[in-house]
């Protein structure tokens, strides 16, 4: 079974991130994508996406080719009947038989034979700590994010696989084996095909069985109906008297995050825990796939209805049963989880820190931390793009860039025209006016083209060095385009404009002198123009002011004139 998400309906949440025991959400801007090799099919995703865009699917197509065939069986969870409700039990397994399945299960013989094998670990008292086995979301949380529990892992497979081997040594080797229930992955290597029982209910319209028109007797026996050592998911009852007495070596756990607790308590503490029994919910009538959470206690209601009476007797064929490999070995699994120090470190370092030198930790992202968004970065599950913080960092920088020019330091035209605006508004409403200076090298080019662009370049940020030292901080140098400068004077009429005016043409004249230049080379002309409250608005004074730097330009260069608003 896989999990996907319909890029349709997502909108980048980012709500399947944050629920996801297994970091195994991809995240790169918009796109938002399950890593198949690190999901767990867990499937809490599910019931936490707003936009239902996250969708499980199983082998169906590969089902009903089977089905076709006439020769498949089928393993039904024991949470059948409270998905399919009101339908009954029987009239479930009879629109199986219907649809074609040669043989249909209801999982007892699977639950049989595992909860046989952990009877019989049980009666060995020489293990210290063991987890129960049989939810392969807790086998692939273990092996991928907690390897140094897999020696404390019960070497005992799933019921659904169990199940799918007694019925082999049974019926023939080649049985093709269908399972449908709500944890798909359980039988994985040992069935064919494994469908949700949402894809079973599109096989009953395909086949053209309807589930409400079926007997509410079983059509076909013999049919496993009673349990003798077992619950559902292949728990001994045995067992539940030792939880229901507080037995210190039973410890029953819901929660994947249980998993970390026990890490630590085995592997450092070195504390024996008995017999864990860890499941990642309440057990699959919980599961997202079954439901609405709220509907748990009415799915109990009718799977307690529906029991039947008690075996007296084992229920399994033992000669058979001897012949089925219950057993189970869990290998490592190298999923790329775990990062490089450095890696992360230098991811952690293009995020950034907040204000006060902390880390943001604000789950912005998707992750609880910033170290494990580094990590989920470093390991191509997400980018930086979907980090807030970084975001805003680069925008701080492009405005800075849209709002300083690059070779000269100054302010850039679009600034100058933003602060000019603010200043006229300003001017209206204090009744105090500012002026303009507008500068312009004179013969600029001749040191272009006599000495290159690298000279000018130097000329250009002595200029601007040379205005940023006559103005105050509260007024505004702003590189206009090419050789050209606009001087904003805040609070400051025309006549003492002229004399910043004077100074800044003084010190470019000194500065072309500094630089080795001919005289009169590197000079500036500058023209003055005051804005009055009473003035339409910023585009006048600059007019006024270029106006006033054409009459300095004709009356001889490198000088100051006045112009009028």
């Amino acid at each position: 079974m896989d999990y996907r998400i319909e890029p349709d309906l997502c909108v980048a949440c980012l709500a399947c991130v944050r629920v996801c025991p297994a970091d195994a959400v991809g995240v790169e801007g918009e796109r938002v994508w399950i890593v198949d090799d690190a999901c767990t099919r867990c499937g809490v995703c599910v019931p936490a996406c707003p936009h239902e865009a996250i969708r499980a699917s199983g082998d169906l197509e590969r089902a009903v080719e089977l089905v076709v065939t006439g020769r498949a069986a089928i393993i039904l969870s024991a949470e059948a009947p409270a998905y399919f409700f009101p339908a009954s039990p029987e009239q479930v397994v009879n629109a199986c038989y219907a649809a074609g399945f040669r043989l249909v299960q209801r999982g007892v013989i699977g639950d049989e034979l595992v909860a046989a094998e952990y009877l019989r670990l049980w009666e060995d008292p020489g293990w210290g700590t063991m987890i129960r086995s049989t939810c392969p979301v807790i086998v692939d949380m273990v092996r991928g994010r907690h390897p140094e529990l897999v020696p404390y892992l019960a070497p005992v497979t799933s019921p659904v696989a169990a199940e799918a081997r007694y019925l082999r040594a049974t019926y023939g080797a080649e049985m093709p084996i269908v399972s449908a229930g709500v944890c798909l992955s359980e039988g994985q290597g040992d069935v064919e095909a494994a469908i949700t029982f949402e894809q079973l209910t599109e096989l009953f319209v395909r086949r053209e069985v309807v589930l409400e028109q079926q007997q509410r007797f079983f059509s076909r026996i013999p049919e496993e109906r009673r349990r003798y050592l077992s619950t559902a998911g292949g728990m001994p009852v045995e067992l539940l008297i030792e939880e229901r007495q507080n037995s210190r070596r039973f410890r029953k756990l819901r929660g994947l995050g249980s998993l970390e607790s026990i890490a630590h308590a085995v592997a450092e503490d070195r504390i024996d825990l008995g017999f864990v029994d860890i499941l990642p919910c309440e057990g699959c009538l919980d599961h997202p796939l079954m439901g609405p959470p709220e509907q748990l206690f009415r799915r109990r209601k009718i799977m307690d209805e529906s029991e039947p009476p008690r075996a007296q007797a084992p229920v399994v064929d033992e000669l058979v049963a001897r012949r089925v490999q219950i057993g189970a070995v869990f290998p490592l699994e190298q999923t790329g989880r775990r990062s490089a120090a450095g890696d992360v470190d230098a991811m952690l370092a293009q995020v950034g820190l907040a204000p006060n030198g902390r880390a943001w930790d604000c789950g912005a992202c998707g992750y609880a931390t910033c170290r494990a968004f580094a990590e989920a970065a470093v390991q191509g599950r997400t980018t930086l793009k979907s980090c807030p913080p970084h975001l805003e960092q680069e925008a701080r920088e492009a405005r800075s860039q849209v709002a300083v020019d690059g070779l000269t330091g100054l302010a850039t035209l679009r600034l100058l025209r933003d602060r000019l605006a603010n200043e006229v508004a300003r001017s209206k409403r204090s009744g105090e006016p500012f002026a303009v200076l507008f500068v312009d090298l004179d013969n600029f080019k001749q040191v272009n083209d006599r000495h290159g662009h690298e000279a000018a370049n130097v000329v250009l940020k002595g200029v601007a060095e040379e205005l940023m030292a006559v103005v105050r901080a509260t007024d505004l140098a702003a590189r206009y385009g090419g050789d050209e400068f606009v001087v904003l004077l805040v609070r400051s009429g025309a006549d003492g404009a002229r004399v910043v005016a004077e100074r800044a043409r003084a010190r470019v004249e000194a500065l072309g002198r500094r630089l080795g230049y001919p005289a009169k080379l590197v000079t500036a002309s500058i023209g003055v123009a005051g804005f009055e409250p009473s003035d339409n608005g910023a585009a006048d004074v600059l007019v006024a002011a270029d106006r006033a730097l054409y009459r300095a330009k004709t009356a001889g260069r490198n000088q100051v004139a006045i112009g009028e608003s």
